[in-house]
This record gives C-alpha cells, structure tokens and sequence, in this order.
C-alpha cells in the first residue's frame, strides 16, 4: 500500500486530473462515480448475523402496515435516533422506512466521532444527550454495547487565536460539567509521544470524547425501539407524499406511498439525508442542502497509537481519529466535490477518492504526526454527505406542509447531535416543541425566497464547508450567497461608508466606515473551480480585521456611532424588519392568544410584547400597533373589517414569527388573514436627545410628549410622504421610528439627515444597536430570550396579562413556573475592567459555576463591559431576588476570571428617564 508521503509527492506531482492509477497509487483517484466497494473499516454491517447475507431479498422486510402514527423516511442515524425516541415517549405506532438496508446511505462509512465542547451551549446539550444514548442508555436497556470508545479528544492551536477560542470552550465547558484542560506543548508530547509539538501554542484536552460505531449504535437503537412496538422495515423505496387540503385550505401530510402498498399517517419524518430534499419534492417541501464528497483514508497499523485520544488541528484542517491501531485520517477542503446528480440507487456505495482534492489533508497529518510518513494506506473512504447554507441541520415541521418534519442536513455530524437531535425532534412531533432551543436548526429560520434559490444554496454551503475548521470569530460574515435582498437605501448608505451585515438574505448596516466604501462583491469560492480570488477586496479586508478575541480594531467606530446617539442623536436603517398585518374578524381572539400582553389597546396605541408556546417559552418578542378599520388601502393602511394589528419583528427571525403565528392560527381556525408588507415598507429609526427637534423640522405633527406619547403611533407626512411614526426605542432613548412605503424611502431619509446635520445626527448600525441595548437592557431575540426561556425568568413578567382573565397561548406554564418559583433568572453582570466579552463566558457566585453568558458587549457610555445570563442554584431551589443580590460574582474569559457586580435594574437610565424625554 502506498504511504501518506508518496501519496502526496505523486498527487503534487500529477497535472491536475490525471489519474494516479497509471502512477501505480493504490488505493487509486478515478473519476469521481459511485462504487459498492465497501473499503469502510466497520466490520459489522446491519443484520449480517441475522441474515448470513449483505443480501435482502426483493421486498420489503415486513409487511406494512395500513396506518402509523408517525412515518420516518430513513434509516441512517437521525433516523433510528428519532424511531428510538419516539417511542420512548410512548408512540407505539412509529414506522421506519429504510429503501434499502439501515446506515445504508450516508451513516455507515461516518467517523463516528464525538467532541463534547462547540462554540454553541445548545449544540453542547444535544451533545451530551448523544453521549448519554449511546454510552451508557442503550446499553443498560438492551445488554447490547454500542461500540462506544472514550478514548478522549485533542484540540491542536497553532497560534494564540486557536488557542483563545479552545480556552472559551473550556470556560463553557464549566458551565455544563464538562472536564477539559489546556495542555502545553510539553503536557501534549506525554498525553501523545507520537505528536510534533514543536510548533504548538497549546492544545485542548477533553478525556471523556470519544466514538462510536455507527452500524452497533444503529442496531441497538432500532432493537430499543422495536421493544417498545415500533417497527423498523427496510428495502421499501417511499414513491410519494399524499396531501390533503383540509376545509381551510391548509396542506396537511396524509399518506406515505411505496412500491409496496400505502401507509395512512398524519406525520411524516424526512430523515433521507442526502437524499432528502428528493423526499421534500414529493411533498412540496423545499429542503435547502447539497451533497457533496467527503473522504478520509485509513492508514495501517502505527505502533504507539493505541488508546490515543482522537485529534482536531484546525488550522491544519485536518482530524486523526483513533482506528484500533491505526488512524483515519480527513479534513475539510476548500475545493469539496458537489454530488451534482445524486442517484437514488445508491447504497453502501462509495466514490474514489480524488487525490488531488483530498492531498491538501497529507501535508498537515504528517506534520502532526511524523510517523505517518512512511504509514501505508490501508483503505480510503470517500461517501457522499450532505450540507446545508448555514452549516446547521435542517430540523422541524416544514412551513408548506403540516405534519411534514426535517431531520436532514447534517453537515457530516449526524452521528454526534443524533442522540440530543433525535430526543428534541421526537419532542416536537409528540408536544408540539422540542424542549430546548432549536431556532438555529429549525428550517423555518431561512425566509422562504431562499430555500429554493440554487445559487445562494450553493455558495452558502460550499463556503460553511471550506469554514467549518474556521476559527469562530465573534463579528464575521459570509462572502457568499450575498447581496440577495437590499432595502431602497443600500446604495445611499453604501456610498457613506456602511459595512453591510447579512441576516437571513438581508443586508444591514453593520457599522460605517466613512474613510472607504465596502461593496459585497459575487462570491468567488476562495479561488475553487478556476474561480479568480478577488483581490485587494476591502469588504473582506475589514471583515479580517474583525477577526479576534480581543476588541475589535473598529471598536472605536462603534464607540463614535454609540456616543452620537446617547449625545445628540443617530440614523438606524431598519428597514429588512419583518412587517406584518394581522386583519379580520377573529383577529382580536387571534390576537388575545397569540400575544402575551393585553395589546387591545385604543386605535393609535402600540404594545411590547412576547408570543410564547405551550410551555411558556418566548417563541418572539415584538411590537403590535393597533389599527382604526379603513376602506381606503395603502401599505401603510390596508382596507380591512373587524379588528387590525400591525406587528413589527425583527428582520433576522421574521420568517420564524410569519410560521409561529399561521400555525397558531391554522391551529385555532381563526377566520383573520396575516399580510406580509416586509418588502413594501421602510423603517428609519431616529433616536438620541436631539431627535424630537430633527423630526419637528420634517413631520408634519405636534411631537410633544402630550401630543404624542410614548408607544404610540400616527400616520403624518415626511417632506410630502405619508408615512406611519411609532415613538419606540430599541436603545433606550427619546426617538421615532418611521415606517415608509418603499419608493418614499430615500427622499424621506435623505429629509431626516438634513434636518439633523445641524443637530449632529450621524448614521449608526446593528453593531451600535447591541452595544446600546444591552447597556438599556432590553432583550434581544434568540440571544437573552429563547423558545426555552420564559418571559418571568427573562424579567419580562410586565409583557404578560397574568392579571387579567384573558386565556393566552403559554399561560398555564407562567402559572405553573410562577407558583413554583424560577429554577433560574436572567441577571445583568458588569465587569470594572475593560476586557472584551462576546458570550459564553462562565458565571461564578461565591466560588461556584452557576450559568454562563449568553450575550455580552461594551458599554461605551458606561464605560464597562456588560454581560447577560442564565443563573441557577446549585442546590437545585429557587432563584430568587435575594438570591441573585446576596452572592459574590465574577466571569471567566478563556480561563481567567474578573470579579463582576450584579444588576436588578440596567446600568444605564435604570428609571427609564430618556425615552420620556427627559434629559
């Protein structure tokens, strides 16, 4: 067999395409087709010793039955962790339907790897679950081991960047238990003799990380659930998804059809992997990822390497998992091979391995571990995985079909969130939400215009792939799949210098940078496929000049735009916020559910509040105005009968909160219709002491606090255009926002910044937003608040009408969370060192682990960091309020703590002086 080396001098040597075959390199670089060679080194595939053949007869394995409670569409990991799951939740009536044999897709030539630490406190649960299932859960409920191996994991930093990030996951680490530790070079050579540590910064240490066996974890999670009534039948093909329309006009799953008979379900599960957006075709569902080759070879025996941890060197792009005695070896290239037609008869196939691609891993892998050298290659891998735009899995109930859930794209990690993915997917269908925060994987994140768009699909995807070894940077962006929907100022703002953000297809201004302009230019695939690599790129200059740990070398910037507006006054363009109406005859009942706070309010009045679920969690956190019926329509006045709202939400979580409420609605048979004007209106929000006297000179309306209060709304005219003013802040002080029809956007803008060039206002973006917010604190989305944190424990108890009598969606869970007392509560830290914090760091109180950030940012008028998070007691009691004041705090950044001081009330204006006007 030929060694790494070789393979790397005859590869480097190679013109580009030429096949290493007429070289004589075994195993040998072909064109890029599928084979049935199974080169894998699992020993062990599904059902061998029960059938004595890799051979299923035609047919499929049992016979169907006529109807199921839930249908899940195949049988790789995802699959049998949700079977196994569901019925552990008691769905007796749970169907798996594999084409052809378990783990025949994608799962049986996975790694099988599993790191506990990411930069994520979610994906660390989902993690743990995982380890749980198949450490120590499955093998106590059947007597059957997993094939689970803790042999521990090592994370290699080659410069201190590397290094910082591994020392915030260890600090994270804290929080959920998780024992780590940061090696030197020296402690990493007597953990691993074989290692070169000569170029290390450092490393990170996890003892309890390990691997699994996907074939023995599949079997043993199906034979758990097939214990428990479910039924598991393979070599069934699914054909097609039958729908029902019901007398509302709602698309709801009813069938699943096979070459094999039919199966009644109200509940289908589209676990196909890279398979599975042909699955979502049958049905009408848009399921945005692609399939793409990743491969890693599997050397020979290397003595010295048993019971070695498995290792990560990112930088390297390179990971070394443990093979009994030897090591495969893989990584993560910036010119990955797509999967363009992806073959529905593919099983238990692989691709060969392009060396030219797969090279670049060699270099990095024998620098690591020198005796690789002159180790031969005993088998290469190389299968097909799926990927998706966002590098996170495609999970819950599809917004076109009801009853059609996603449990795809995994990115190859299906085998590590499995397990937690698996438990929180079972949740969701069984109780209607997952229990933990799943926004991050729910498919209902993506707006609706991109998840069929092909070209932002695969840029996006192509660069989460090149990425995923990347260094998690706190303000980075994407380059690719850009530029998909800009609101009428992004040329005004780009020529002053704004430095775009991208949310979910939107560009934002991030911050502004008066002294150059910073276009996003097409996506050039880091110079992959013949691409040309732009050059001299100002955009993604200033994106890596971002990228660190410490603050930012535009901190100061932030700091201008921030102290503009606390000192005079600031422009935000918000205009990509989600814009809805909510009208009709049943849109008052619809709104006394959905909503949390009583916001039957006068016409003119205008109501924070959150929209929860059925077990208090705060699903979105908005604001609804309260409309006069009018016959007249406009975009900022449609024609409607009975009751109207219109609701404002933030831009990035817009297409969340357009599904929640038609689900409830769809849910409670409301007869109220829900208008999406995004794309038609503007939001121009001006804010700071001065922005009452700027505005005076442009609206024609009376501005005083009696003519116009605090959180209410009027349509005035701007320089000439109708437009709609709501006196709201998101930052804490005196200000408007200005809600405008799209072509009535830039004169009214350009307006706002004459009459207050002589007021001082300046442009200011999201950046300048979180650094204000927070020292306000006011609570941001998916950041503070969650689907998992309820409004009591996130001190938003005054967004809810427990008072009142009125039912509302989630009400019976405050109830029940009130009378017990809060397991946990949001507090406010400040920290008297300028130290930069971005989330995740560890919370201490008197001596204990307690939480961890969740959101952190300087304050620049208080001139402190601050930081936002989660507290618990560790006696498991109540948190209460003489809890939270009587303990000592401090934060731990990257393994050092900073004593901190802790807040009932903000740090900035706690008596909410400022947006009253008062100065």
């Amino acid at each position: 067999m030929a060694s790494l080396s070789r393979a790397l001098r005859i590869a480097a040597a190679c013109p580009r395409g030429r096949s290493a075959r007429k070289l004589g390199l075994q195993p040998l670089a072909r064109e890029a087709k599928p084979t049935t060679e199974k080169s894998v080194p699992y020993q062990r595939i599904l059902k061998e010793e029960a059938q004595g053949s890799s051979v299923l007869p035609q047919g499929p394995s049992q016979p169907l039955p006529s109807t199921a409670d839930v249908v899940i569409i195949g049988g790789g990991s995802l699959g049998c962790q949700t079977l196994y799951h569901l019925a552990k939740l008691g769905v007796g009536r749970a169907v798996l339907l594999e084409r052809e044999r378990l783990t025949s897709g994608t799962t049986w030539h996975t790694a099988g790897l599993l790191w506990q630490l990411r930069p994520s406190d979610v994906e660390v649960e989902l993690l743990a679950h995982t380890r749980q299932v198949v450490s120590r859960d499955l093998e106590e409920e059947t007597g059957m081991h997993t094939g689970w191996i803790q042999n521990g994991g090592l994370f290699i930093a080659s410069n201190r960047q590397r290094l910082d990030e591994y020392k915030r996951l260890m600090s994270l680490g804290k929080a959920y238990g998780i024992e780590s530790h940061v090696l030197s070079p020296a402690e990493t050579k007597d953990l691993y003799p074989l290692m070169n540590v000569d170029d290390l910064y450092g490393t990170l240490y996890v003892p309890q990380d390990g691997t699994m066996d996907p074939a023995g974890t599949c079997t043993t999670l199906t034979r758990a659930a097939v214990a428990r009534g479910a039924q598991v039948i393979e070599n069934c093909p699914v054909t097609g998804i039958r729908v029902r329309t019901d007398d509302f006009g709602v698309r709801r799953v009813a069938a699943v059809e096979t070459e094999h008979g039919s199966i009644q379900t109200p509940c289908v599960v589209n676990c196909a992997g890279v398979w599975a957006s042909a699955v979502g075709q049958m049905a009408g569902v848009k399921v945005p990822l692609v399939a793409m080759h990743h491969a890693y070879v599997v050397t020979e025996r290397i003595e010295g390497i048993q019971n070695m941890p498995n290792v990560r060197d990112h930088d390297a792009s390179v990971y070394l998992r443990l093979q009994g005695d030897a090591l495969s070896v893989g990584g993560y290239e910036a010119n990955p091979i797509f999967w363009e037609e992806v073959s529905d008869k593919f099983a238990f196939g692989l691709f060969d391995l392009d060396w030219d691609v797969f090279t670049q891993h060699i270099d990095g892998a024998i620098n690591r571990v020198p005796v690789l050298e002159k180790t031969g290659i005993k088998s290469t891998v190389c299968g097909p995985e799926s990927f998706t735009p966002d590098h996170k899995p495609l999970m819950g109930e599809a917004p076109e079909l009801r009853g059609f859930f996603l449990g795809c794209g995994f990115n190859s990690a299906g085998m590590m969130l499995g397990g937690g993915c698996g438990h929180e997917l079972a949740n969701w269908i069984v109780h209607g939400r997952p229990e933990k925060d799943m926004y991050s994987y729910d498919i209902r994140r993506f707006h609706h215009s991109l998840t069929d768009h092909l070209r932002w699909i695969r840029e996006r995807s192509h660069e989460s792939y090149a990425k995923n070894y990347s260094v998690v940077f706190p303000h980075d962006e994407p380059l690719a799949g850009r530029n998909m929907r800009k609101d009428p100022l992004h040329e005004e703002l780009l020529g002053q210098g704004c430095v775009f953000q991208e949310r979910q297809g939107w560009e934002r201004p991030g911050w502004f940078n008066p002294q150059e302009t910073a276009p996003v230019l097409d996506y050039d695939y880091y110079g992959a496929y013949g691409n040309q690599a732009h050059r001299d790129y100002t955009y993604s200059r200033l994106l890596g000049d971002e990228y660190t740990f410490d603050f930012p070398r535009h901190h100061h910037m932030i700091r201008e735009e921030c102290l503009a507006c606390r000192r005079a006054a600031a422009l935000f363009n918000m205009s990509y916020f989600g814009k809805f109406y909510l009208l009709g005859v049943d849109a008052r009942k619809a709104a006394d559910w959905l909503f949390s706070a009583d916001v039957n309010r006068p016409p003119g009045s205008t109501v924070y509040t959150c929209m929860l679920n059925h077990r208090g969690g705060t699903e979105s956190d908005l604001t609804v105005s309260c409309l006069a019926p009018g016959t007249q329509a406009s975009p900022l006045a449609p024609a409607f009968e009975g009751d109207g709202y219109y609701l404002a939400v933030g831009g990035a979580v817009a297409q969340h909160n357009w599904s929640h409420i038609t689900t409830v609605l769809q849910d409670q048979k409301f007869r109220c219709q829900l208008m999406d004007s995004s794309e038609d209106l503007g939001m121009l929000s001006i804010q700071g002491p001065a922005s009452r006297a700027i505005l005076q000179d442009v609206l024609d309306a009376d501005l005083s606090n009696e003519a116009f209060p605090f959180s209410t709304h009027q349509l005035v005219r701007a320089a000439g255009h109708l437009v709609r003013a709501i006196r709201l802040s998101f930052v804490g002080e005196l200000g408007w926002e200005l809600h405008v029809p799209r072509a009535s956007c830039l004169p009214v803008y350009q307006a706002v910044m004459a009459a207050g060039a002589k007021h001082g206002l300046v442009n200011a973006g999201y950046r300048a937003i979180d650094s204000l917010s927070i020292e306000k604190g006011y609570r941001h989305w998916h950041a503070d608040l969650r689907p998992d944190d309820s409004p009591l424990e996130a001190g938003l108890a005054f967004t809810c009408k427990l008072k009142s009598s009125v039912p509302f969606l989630g009400r019976e869970a405050l109830e029940k969370q009130r009378a017990a007392g809060l397991c946990r509560r949001l507090v406010c830290l400040t920290v008297e060192e300028e130290v930069p914090m971005f989330g995740l760091e560890a919370i201490w109180r008197n001596g204990q682990v307690v939480g961890h950030v969740r959101r952190a940012d300087f304050g620049f008028t208080v001139n402190k960091t601050i930081a936002y998070g989660y507290i618990r007691d560790p006696s498991g009691g109540p948190v209460s309020l003489d809890f939270v004041k009587s303990g000592e705090y401090a934060l731990e950044r990257m393994g050092v703590t900073y004593p901190a001081q802790v807040h009932l009330k903000s740090p900035f204006d706690p008596d909410n002086k400022r947006v009253k006007g008062i100065y």
